[in-house]
């Protein structure tokens, strides 16, 4: 995927889920949102694996671990949805660590426990993968 693509997609991203939070709003169980975003990104005809296993490896062996990412959408982006009262470092640490566990270029938090979703409720970012992507 090109960085172009893959701006785009996080554009189609962001859009479905302003969407989940316009009819719905704040307040709900993560996993609603969850559903929700699901259900418009197949809408949208995006692909995506929803509450993806991550592979765990220490020390050369695979670690059966309970470590799951809500959405993986087109084998690109790492999406964690969130319903809390504001993000904390350990959002950002987490979808990291899930970024670099499925050599991600991109990832995208989301809080829907926001008020304004566009404005408050999302971030974005990108590792040392994006850097080897084409334009």
């Amino acid at each position: 995927m090109t960085k172009t693509e893959l701006k785009d997609l996080t554009y189609q991203i962001n859009g479905a889920a302003i969407t989940v939070h316009k009819e719905l709003g704040p307040g709900l169980l993560e996993s609603v949102y969850q559903k929700c975003m699901a259900y418009e990104l197949w809408h949208r005809g995006i692909s995506y694996a929803l509450e993806m296993k991550l592979p765990v490896k220490y020390k050369m062996i695979e670690l059966d671990t309970t470590l799951r990412c809500d959405l993986f959408v087109e084998d690109s982006i790492v999406v964690e949805l969130k319903a809390c009262d504001k993000f904390h470092p350990i959002h950002t640490a987490q979808l990291l660590t899930y970024m670099k566990l499925l050599k991600a270029p991109k990832g995208i938090l989301l809080n829907f426990n926001s008020y304004n979703l566009y404005k408050d409720g999302q971030t974005t970012l990108v590792n040392h993968h994006f850097e080897e992507l084409e334009e």
